[in-house]
């Protein structure tokens, strides 16, 4: 190609970039939609203005960009009083992509104040039983749009839940984990947990480890955390070791043996079963809260945090009886 001809290209695309650049360089705008629609249900600028809070010159102005973009007219006339048929057509885009905007706005708010969300709760059965009622109830007041998930379980999987990201917060009886947050919630005393008629219960304030050696003993996973020099024993004659709660106290009942749980465990309308405190201990079982870092939280999950923190836990742990 010669120069000349080289020339008339570059001339060429140069005017067709400059004719186009106003088309290219304006996007339409989510306020142009707006404005537009506000234009065609008041019939007038000066009405679609005082709606918008803006004056009528600069809706308007706005207005003749967006027919600009369009390249065609959406009103028969300046009085803006009917639409082109091609007017209708947007009208009617315009209404579903405002309403669609409008809904995605307030669910990023929604979620930004803790008005929406989802929060997963990983928990031990006897939290789960005692402590989360009012503390739930609290929440789901508080926070009407955030659904909850939860799930009891027992401390070993209440870690796996938060280390694998299934679980946004964690109440369980667990040491440090690398990369969360470790906060404790309270604790409570151990103690025997038997049939109401089991001898243990006839005079156990009398009572120590030496008195249960020879008693069918059910492990849990919670008795790692007594290291009384007498309770080894104990742990070592055990021929059955079960992690649920729930299953435990099925066998405790039916006769198999006793085992040994936190106060919390053993809820007020058990009156079949008898909680014996340790006399010769001062093992407590510790209850903490588990979180990755605030920054690693949502809104919902957070703002749940804080009401659990709130709360006193004196007030919501059953009697002894």
């Amino acid at each position: 190609m010669d120069s000349a001809g080289a020339f008339r290209n570059k001339s060429a695309d140069s005017k067709f970039l400059k004719h186009n650049s106003s088309r290219l360089n304006l996007a339409i705008k989510i306020e142009m939609l707006r404005c537009f629609h506000m234009v065609a249900e008041h019939g007038s600028l000066a009405d679609a203005a005082d709606a918008l809070g803006r004056t009528p010159s600069a809706v308007s102005m706005m207005l003749k960009q967006f027919e600009d973009h369009i390249g065609a007219p959406l009103f028969e006339s300046t009085r803006k009083s009917r639409l082109t048929p091609l007017g209708e057509m947007i009208y009617a885009e315009a209404g579903r992509e405002l309403a669609h905007f409008d809904r995605t706005v307030d669910a990023i708010e929604g979620l930004s104040r803790a008005e929406q969300g989802h929060v997963r709760l990983a928990v031990t059965p006897s939290v789960a039983q005692t402590v989360m009622p009012p503390i739930l109830q609290t929440y789901l007041k508080q926070h009407p749009g955030v659904s909850i998930e939860m799930i009891d379980t027992d401390s070993r999987s209440v870690q796996r839940e938060l280390v694998s990201e299934r679980a946004d917060i964690g109440m369980a009886s667990l040491g440090p984990i690398a990369g969360f947050e470790r906060e404790l919630a309270f604790t409570d005393a151990f103690g025997v947990v038997c049939p109401v008629d089991h001898p243990l219960a006839r005079n156990w304030k009398r009572l120590g480890w030496k008195d249960l050696e020879g008693i069918n003993f059910i492990a849990n996973g919670l008795c790692d955390h007594i290291h009384d020099e007498g309770f080894a024993s104990i742990m070592e004659a055990s021929r059955l070791m079960v992690r649920n709660t729930a299953s435990i106290l099925s066998l405790v009942r039916a006769g198999v043996g006793v085992t040994l749980l936190p106060e919390l465990a053993i809820l007020p309308e058990y009156d079949d079963l008898e909680f014996l405190p340790l006399t010769d201990s001062t093992a407590r079982r510790e209850v903490w809260i588990m979180t990755p870092p605030d920054t690693m939280l949502t809104p919902a999950a957070r703002a749940l945090v804080q009401v659990i923190r709130q709360v006193d836990f004196s007030v919501v742990r059953p009697s002894v009886k």
